[in-house]
């Protein structure tokens, strides 16, 4: 029999000001029925922009179609190859309805992850001698990757820079940026829709501005799409990269690439495999692309996890993203006021949140520093080990977005390409432990924590009171 579910008791004081965490009391129920062994084991879980955590439905309704039948290689026409296939294509549709792409405009090209999705743009971009790529400074580095394949082609690569404090781009600066295309050439513009170092939101509005001045448009949404609806059809980006490990869980090792079809026309790719090609031949020495997703989904996919893809995303949409938002703005909001007034004894702030202060246009992610009585950093390696301690899953370092890192952290570019000149006879040899003796009285990354589908106001008032031990 079930048993009823008593919520844990959440700050009057609290719902006060965040009255709407009361409208999302359905998550509480969600994680008492399905992510129970949070709980049961003890864990505080600060690190969903890392991964997203899976319900125990999903792995049940998986296991039972798996030993429902026989699947083989889909690369074939024989009966166990044709019921993958159908199952592949119906989840591929399903990610195209999920994200209001339309099937007539939009291809999904599923990938090991975002990071690939990305890359197959990257390689098969036509950049050229009067081309240009323009990136923001907080990319993921699988979005900064991509400048040394326009940098083999000669193209122009300009990074947007942030504006402190709140870690956004200029306006009108931006508007300078893109109007440095040539329309006649081929110019990329890529940006997260949330950054995942400052937990930022930037702008939708940007993708028509953008394509309107001549840029074909690559929207990095790994971050964005876990706690916020992405419509493909109103803002029409060129490209999106998405994890759906990032956004339920399970499965891990699948991505995708949603690409406009008339702009993945413009793509060349320099290679093909199995799976790729309609026809190859060795004597001949030709090959000729798959139409679509098909030439871009390298050898044999991850065909028996693409099902659990469908089955997260019938989850998600049974849970809704929009409660999940909610929920993340209510906390993401209280956790910054309560740690902003926390002061040593002599008065120093003990944390310096990175980013924005609000909850507009910020996701649920929130970027700090924690510093001792002398205004001196305390080491982000301390602190994570000290989570550690109280089982707080965290996440510390630059989250493989270093221009969002130097920007918060004030890391000037000539101190770096100073620091980075001392190691030039071998790039293998240049450790994190070099960077950080480098530039030695700075901080080298920050500490992370970020919200997701079954946070809760427990999770962030023991953060908040773990970080309220450091003062002093």
């Amino acid at each position: 029999m079930d048993t009823l579910f008593e919520t844990s008791p959440v700050d009057p004081e609290f719902l006060s000001v965040w009255p709407a965490y009361q409208s999302t009391h359905q998550l509480d129920v969600l994680r008492d029925k399905e992510y129970s062994h949070l709980d049961h084991s003890g864990h505080i879980y600060l690190d969903y922009t890392g991964a997203g955590l899976y319900a125990t439905s999903q792995l049940r309704e998986h296991l039972t179609l798996l030993e429902s039948d026989v699947f083989g290689n889909p690369h074939s026409r024989n009966p166990t190859s044709r019921t993958i296939t159908d199952l592949v294509e119906r989840c591929r549709r399903k990610v195209l309805s999920y994200f209001n792409a339309p099937e007539g405009e939009y291809v999904a090209i599923f990938t090991a992850n975002a990071s690939q999705a990305l890359k197959l743009v990257g390689e098969a971009y036509p950049f050229a001698p009067d081309g240009h790529y323009l990136l923001t400074f907080d990319n993921h580095n699988s979005v900064n990757g991509i400048r040394e394949f326009a940098r083999a082609q000669h193209a122009t690569i300009t990074y947007v820079p942030l504006s402190l404090p709140d870690m956004r781009v200029n306006e009108e600066r931006l508007h300078e940026y893109l109007a440095l295309a040539q329309p006649s050439d081929h110019n990329l513009f890529a940006y997260p829709a949330q950054s995942n170092f400052s937990g930022v939101q930037h702008p939708l509005e940007w993708i028509p501005r953008a394509k309107a001045m001549g840029w074909d448009v690559l929207l990095d949404a790994a971050a964005f799409v876990p706690t916020n609806r992405l419509d493909v059809n109103q803002w029409r980006p060129d490209f999106v990269a998405i994890s759906f490990y990032k956004i339920f869980g399970y499965p891990t090792g699948v991505g995708c690439l949603l690409a406009n079809r008339h702009a993945l026309a413009k793509l060349r790719r320099p290679w093909f495999a199995g799976g790729t090609i309609t026809v190859a031949s060795v004597q001949g020495d030709r090959y000729f692309l798959a139409p679509g997703a098909s030439a871009f989904e390298d050898g044999t996919p991850n065909y028996l996890s693409i099902p659990a893809v469908e089955i997260g995303l019938r989850h998600l949409e049974a849970v809704g993203v929009d409660v999940i938002h909610k929920r993340c703005e209510c906390l993401a909001g209280w956790l910054i006021q309560k740690l902003l007034p926390l002061r040593h004894a002599n008065g120093t702030p003990l944390v310096r949140v990175y980013g924005a202060l609000d909850t507009r246009r910020r996701g649920g992610t929130v970027t700090m520093n924690l510093f001792d009585p002398a205004g001196r950093i305390i080491d982000h390696l301390r602190v994570e080990e000290a989570a550690t301690q109280h089982r707080i899953s965290l996440r510390t370092g630059c989250f493989c977005n270093p221009g969002g890192g130097e920007t918060a952290l004030h890391l000037s570019k000539s101190e770096l390409v100073g620091c980075f000149s001392q190691h030039q006879q071998d790039d293998s040899q240049f450790t994190v432990d070099d960077f950080r003796h480098c530039i030695d009285g700075k901080g080298t990354g920050a500490v992370r924590v970020s919200l997701g589908i079954v946070s809760t106001f427990e999770d962030v008032s023991r953060f908040a009171e773990f970080v309220g031990e450091f003062l002093g």
